[in-house]
């Protein structure tokens, strides 16, 4: 159950655990790498970072430790975390790139990967046939919209197919890079990629309960010193700018260092994004289901040992 690139390399069959945050994606992907002796794939956008760990929810430590049931100590190797300097631009490019490399290294070594993630166009850049491209700038058609209203330019957008990211119309440079790339992939149409045939699985909370595990997982960080970590961040040299582009616990953070907020209006604001953010991952789950994508979705209240025997069953069952 193997599958070949182009080159005939090949490729074992992935698993890959999904879900949107605080839902424990991380505990169930390295248990399930340490059962099938395999190695777990990032599929997060921010974890790409050096130096942003509790922000980010890398939860390093569950990657090492002693058995419990056998008392022998275990590391999990782990890929796509820690790659980057914090401010250094890295993009869906380079990381399925990397995804790439790192997924021939795991099959050549005879192990099986398991791809685990919330950010869902570094799944899908993971996961899809599409392969995403440098694309360099084009002065000349950059010139020839130069007269074009920005409404022109979404429309015209448009019309190259469905937007791959609601954010590309939200300012010109954005629509008009879009453009750019849209334009480039009519007139230099790729092949695609060679994709590993995986099996999905989702960890489902009902949204109240995932609401709950978000703020006690927010509440954990901060204790943990997750206002120290992006304190740490600015006094490296990274600006303000910077971090609030990354969002979410670096935006609100960073504004509270700077004295915008107070600690808990900070900590409200901020639960209140992850909450929203969650949504969004789920609806583009769902999204992802509408393509073509079987999710099995796991009940994300049984015990993790439970849902690591129902992901082994079916996983074994497929191959």
């Amino acid at each position: 159950m193997r599958t070949q690139d182009a080159e005939g390399a090949a490729f074992a069959p992935m698993v890959v655990i999904l879900g949107p945050t605080a839902s424990g994606k991380t505990a169930l992907a390295v248990e399930l790498a340490r059962r099938l002796g395999g190695e777990v794939l990032s599929a997060d956008s921010r974890q790409v970072y050096r130096g942003m760990d509790l922000g980010t929810g890398k939860d390093l430590s569950e990657y090492s430790g002693v058995d419990a049931a056998t008392g022998e100590p275990f590391l999990v190797p782990y890929h796509l975390m820690d790659v980057a300097e914090a401010g250094e631009e890295y993009n869906i490019f380079r990381y399925q790139q990397a995804f790439d490399e790192a997924y021939r290294e795991v099959s050549a070594r005879g192990r099986v990967a398991v791809l685990c993630g919330g950010s869902g166009l570094y799944l899908s850049a993971a996961l899809g046939k599409k392969r995403f491209r440098e694309v360099p700038r084009n002065e000349g058609l950059r010139r020839s919209l130069e007269s074009k209203s920005d409404a022109g330019l979404a429309e015209l957008l448009a019309s190259y197919g469905p937007l791959h990211n609601h954010t590309d119309t939200e300012t010109r440079e954005r629509c008009l890079r879009a453009i750019e790339i849209a334009d480039f992939e009519r007139r230099c149409p790729d092949a695609g990629r060679v994709v590993p045939r995986s099996l999905l699985f989702g960890i489902a909370f009902e949204p109240e309960e995932l609401r709950r595990r978000i703020g006690q997982r927010l509440d954990a960080r901060l204790q943990a010193g997750m206002v120290q970590e992006v304190q740490g961040l600015l006094d490296r040299g990274l600006k303000p700018e910077q971090l609030l582009y990354y969002g979410l616990e670096y935006k609100f953070i960073t504004r509270y260092i700077l004295g915008e907020l107070s600690f808990a209006e900070m900590r409200e604001q901020l639960y209140f994004a992850i909450c929203q953010f969650a949504k969004r991952q789920r609806t583009w789950f769902r999204k992802m289901e509408r393509e073509g994508y079987r999710i099995e979705w796991l009940d994300g209240n049984l015990s993790l040992e439970a849902k690591t025997a129902l992901v082994l069953g079916k996983f074994r069952a497929w191959l």
